[in-house]
């Protein structure tokens, strides 16, 4: 197969944003899905914060738009999991790509989106209840619980960042701390402490969600004195962190000290010329899928300014 132009991996919005800008640009990208095709959008039942959808919008419905219109104007989308890469550090060198089933590809530029995958508990009944009151982004779905009863797990500064959110919109939010303190830092512990609606229990962690179609409870275990308490919510949000998806390109491209890409100022261009990166792979700050799409776009302009520099 000839070499591509632009070889585009993942498609939540960050990867599908990118084939859009890179496709009107005549670079002819090809987007391999990864394994969750659409991100994490796919598990997310409503997207009400995206702009252009006054109704809002449904999460995998999304995917599937964002998908046509990549494909509208000349995106090749293929389903598959790239699982090997080998990196140019040359300027105009070619950049591989082993796909699982054992093509290989070849590009001049590569745009890594690849995104985050949100840690869960694993518990079985957590993960059969995801869209149905489960959540791991306070931001995207707390609005849906509005003047309801909630519970967060988590103790970092995510976790108490979002338990205030919610606390300005639920009545009550049980916060759940598996540790005797939080790893937040002060100032976000203060924040906390200062809610009056927010009830902080230490050495607790979850044995059960309860329901069976919507979130109707959870059932608290105290690790020290293993006792048991049900309490009654409709939404319970998962804030024990985000694993980067950059296992691949370990060793030759740069990263922080939790996995995340590293990128230049402002830009999307990663230490390796003609290697960009946008979407939650590289943002650990904002992780929303409207930020994740304005990153796409700045990629797929960084590689076409890449190109034009190779002529």
């Amino acid at each position: 197969m000839a070499p591509l132009k632009t070889l585009i991996i993942g498609s939540g919005p960050a990867g599908y944003t990118a084939a859009i800008y890179a496709a009107r640009a005549d670079l002819k990208p090809v987007l391999y899905t990864g394994m969750e095709p659409g991100g994490q959008l796919t598990t997310t039942t409503e997207v009400d914060n995206f702009p252009g959808y006054p109704k809002g919008i449904d999460g995998p419905q999304m995917m599937v738009e964002l998908q046509q219109q990549a494909e509208r104007f000349g995106t090749e989308v293929r389903i598959g999991h790239i699982n090997k890469v080998e990196l140019s550090s040359e300027i105009g060198g070619m950049h591989k790509a082993y796909v699982e089933g054992g093509e290989v590809i070849e590009a001049q530029t590569v745009i890594i989106s690849t995104g985050a995958s949100a840690k869960y508990l694993g518990l079985p009944s957590e993960q059969r209840l995801r869209g149905g009151g489960v959540s791991a982004c306070a931001v995207c779905d707390g609005f849906f619980y509005k003047g309801q009863d909630v519970a967060i797990v988590g103790g970092g500064d995510t976790a108490a960042e979002e338990a205030t959110y919610l606390a300005k919109i639920c009545s009550k939010v049980t916060m759940l701390v598996r540790k005797g303190s939080m790893r937040a830092s002060k100032a976000m512990q203060h924040r906390v402490n200062k809610m009056e609606n927010i009830d902080v229990r230490y050495f607790s962690e979850i044995d059960e969600v309860l329901g069976e179609q919507v979130v109707e409870g959870i059932r608290i275990r105290d690790n020290q004195t293993q006792e048991t308490e049900e309490i009654s919510i409709t939404g319970l949000f998962i804030a024990i962190g985000h694993q980067p998806n950059t296992a691949i390109f370990k060793g030759q491209l740069d990263m922080d000290d939790a996995g995340y890409l590293l990128t230049e100022g402002k830009s999307t261009k990663t230490n390796l010329p003609g290697v960009f990166a946008s979407g939650d792979v590289q943002d650990k700050e904002y992780r929303q899928a409207v930020t994740a799409a304005g990153t796409g776009c700045m990629a797929a302009l960084d590689a076409e300014r890449y190109l034009q520099s190779l002529d």
